[in-house]
């Protein structure tokens, strides 16, 4: 397929297990690998089934009917080949619906899409590839409903008998850097900043730190960091006897559980955890051509020849499927827009301040249907650091320290984005119940919730997977916003969130939370806060943590 001036979309990349099915299209056949002793499809391919444990596999076609499950409108994010607006669809296969494909829809008007709709593969040839589309079959049977997500309880772990290692560790002190669109200052210039900042309200010195952990260090979305650990202690000469830096972690909060693992491991006594944004002016250097973004990191040879280019796009759907299930609206998601707003104008450093009405958020132009531009955070340069000091340090630091009463960290869900849940933002709904598994408080107890809004849709996928409303139930639980405001029965995201205070990553939540907890907060200080819930990602592995204080 062509766009505008003769381009033509990238091919995905071809690896000697995915050539089949990169290639099955030749003569006109879907084909997938199968297990042959339970007969499942087994998509993205792997050398054992997941559902049996079995190794012998071969590669069979099927009919090349699928249910349509999912579809967004994307407006925003422009692909080689596929003029805008363009859909991006999700669906599942007819012989196994556990097995979905991330595709783009032909032969039919976005308007006249319909969850449920059966459709039929069609191929386009693409340089060495055959990428599968899908279009409406001409004789539609009644819609086919959504398959329902299986229980997480089934496969939650119950946590271990004896001393819990959150009991050990204590966040002693919390720091941020200047946050802004487009600082253009290096990026390790913020660490330093958050850094210095975060050990100086420890009561500590640079020389008392003996280990470094950070998100996601130099690696996957180096571009958008400082460079890690390395950097920073080539910077501070830090000399740490422990240290850790990765993507793979329970959200970008997973380098402070890694570093209460170290402190109650006895490997160290002062962890500095930081993370560093430079989003802003990276995209704008990018733009004046003087530096080159990298080709992006992450699982996303399934999803990127299709235009899929983005998270708002995949996390668009699970919005879409909310919505078809439970009835929830546009205006349910506005409510939480609207709340990070108003609560932004509390704080002297949220990037966007100005008021936000409800007629401004549903006017506001599209990105990817059904989110418009305020459903979306604010890139912007910052850092934010945490100092994870073991607890028996406690009595001797100056401040008052913060309990981490229980962690959530369990994956229950499929990791891949497009196999995962359908309703909902993958990697939340385990990781909230195993929460709960490791504390005998509940939702009831919880003072006040910094939740992880990249979109607004991540925030609602937070509240119900922690219990404070039931699964299909945010529509009334946020309707007006009364519930989710500062005075209310779950105040959240007093600072104004990554919608309006700005992208932090989840870690300008836990600093949000220190001083929620301290009585720190100033104009948007929540009363009586002692209790407070803090998730760290989503899509990716996310981690969620419960936090106290014992003042």
């Amino acid at each position: 397929m062509s766009g505008p001036g003769g381009t033509v979309r990238p091919q995905p990349e071809i690896r000697q297990e995915t050539e089949f099915f990169w290639t099955s299209g030749r003569d006109g056949r879907l084909r997938f690998q199968t297990c042959t002793a339970c007969q499942a499809l087994i998509h993205p391919p792997q050398p054992v089934c997941r559902h049996c444990r079995g190794r012998e596999t071969e590669i069979d076609a099927v009919s090349g009917f699928a249910t349509l499950i999912g579809f967004t409108v994307n407006h925003r994010f422009p692909f080689p080949g596929l003029p805008s607006p363009f859909v991006v669809a999700q669906v599942a296969i007819e012989e196994d619906p556990r097995v979905r494909l991330t595709t783009n829809v032909v032969g039919c008007a976005p308007e006249d899409l319909r969850i449920g709709m059966r459709m039929e593969a069609v191929f386009e040839h693409v340089g060495d590839v055959w990428l599968p589309l899908f279009r409406p079959c001409a004789e539609q049977p009644p819609p086919v409903p959504l398959l329902q997500d299986p229980p997480v309880t089934a496969h939650l772990r119950p946590a271990h008998p004896g001393p819990r290692f959150e009991d050990r560790a204590v966040i002693s002190g919390a720091g941020a850097s200047r946050i802004g669109r487009r600082l253009m200052l290096p990026p390790l210039e913020l660490t330093v900043e958050a850094c210095e900042k975060a050990v100086a309200d420890a009561g500590l010195t640079l020389d008392d730190i003996d280990g470094l952990s950070t998100y996601p260090g130099a690696g996957a979305y180096g571009g958008f960091a400082e460079g890690g650990v390395t950097a920073l202690e080539s910077a501070l000469g830090i000399r740490p006897v422990w240290h850790n830096g990765a993507g793979e972690t329970p959200g970008p909060g997973g380098s402070v559980i890694a570093a209460m693992l170290a402190v109650a491991g006895g490997l160290a006594r002062h962890v500095l955890c930081f993370r560093t944004v430079w989003e802003a002016t990276y995209g704008e250097l990018v733009r004046q051509g003087r530096i080159r973004a990298p080709q992006p990191a992450g699982p996303d040879g399934w999803f990127k020849p299709f235009g899929a280019v983005s998270p708002a796009i995949i996390l668009a759907m699970n919005a879409q499927r909310h919505m078809h299930r439970y009835g929830t609206t546009r205006e349910t998601l506005g409510w939480i827009a609207l709340n990070q707003r108003a609560n932004a104008a509390r704080h002297p450093d949220a990037v966007y301040r100005d008021p936000l009405t409800m007629d401004d958020y549903l006017s506001a132009r599209t990105i990817t249907t059904p989110f418009g531009l305020y459903d979306c955070d604010v890139p912007c340069d910052a850092s934010v650091a945490v100092v994870v000091s073991a607890a028996e340090t406690a009595p001797d630091l100056p401040g008052l320290p913060i309990r981490v009463e229980a962690v959530g960290t369990q994956v229950v869900e499929r990791p891949e984005w497009d196999q995962s849940t359908l309703t909902h933002e993958p990697q939340v709904l385990g990781q909230a119940a195993h929460l709960w598994t490791r504390t005998d408080l509940r939702p009831a107890d919880v003072d006040v919730a910094l939740l992880y809004d990249g979109f607004t849709f991540n925030c609602l996928s937070w509240i119900e997977a922690l219990g404070f409303c039931s699964i299909g139930e945010a529509r009334d639980f946020l309707d007006g916003g009364k519930n989710i405001a500062p005075d209310g029965v779950l105040p959240l995201n007093p600072h104004g969130g990554q919608l309006s205070h700005g992208r932090t990553h989840g870690m300008g939540l836990l600093h949000e939370a220190v001083l929620q907890l301290r009585g720190e907060a100033g104009a948007r200080q929540v009363t009586g806060a002692r209790t407070a819930v803090v998730s760290s990602g989503g899509l990716t592995p996310s981690g969620v943590f419960l936090l106290r204080t014992d003042a």
